[in-house]
């Protein structure tokens, strides 16, 4: 009869937020960075309204440009993997079979220890 305490997530149409790959990074810096950079626009022009204005567009822009970037990224390591586990596979299946023989002749990959 231990419960354990469920981890609160948040659930926006129907999707757990914290599931999605880079949004807690992205909102992250778009946040810290737009809390900076109005602060600063602030202290040298003091004017809030103009500073709350670029603070919003500077969370805009980060968060905007972090969230490509991350995904581009996750995007090219997702692909890598896949191929290489397909490789991997296809590895398995051709071993100790004449092919395997062939390829390793072909390209010299024997191991090491062998």
């Amino acid at each position: 009869m231990t419960d354990e305490p469920k981890e609160k997530s948040l659930v926006i149409f129907g999707r757990d937020v914290g599931k999605i790959p880079c949004f807690r990074n992205s909102m992250f810096y778009g946040i810290t960075g737009g809390l900076f950079s109005g602060l600063v626009r602030f202290m040298f022009t003091s004017h809030p309204q103009k500073s709350s204005n670029f603070a919003v567009l500077s969370f805009s822009f980060i968060t905007l440009g972090y969230w490509v970037h991350c995904r581009y990224e996750y995007s090219k390591l997702k692909f890598e993997t896949m191929r290489l586990q397909e490789l991997l596979r296809r590895n398995t299946l051709l071993e100790g079979t004449q092919a395997d023989v062939q390829i390793e002749e072909k390209f010299g990959t024997k191991p090491a220890d062998a």
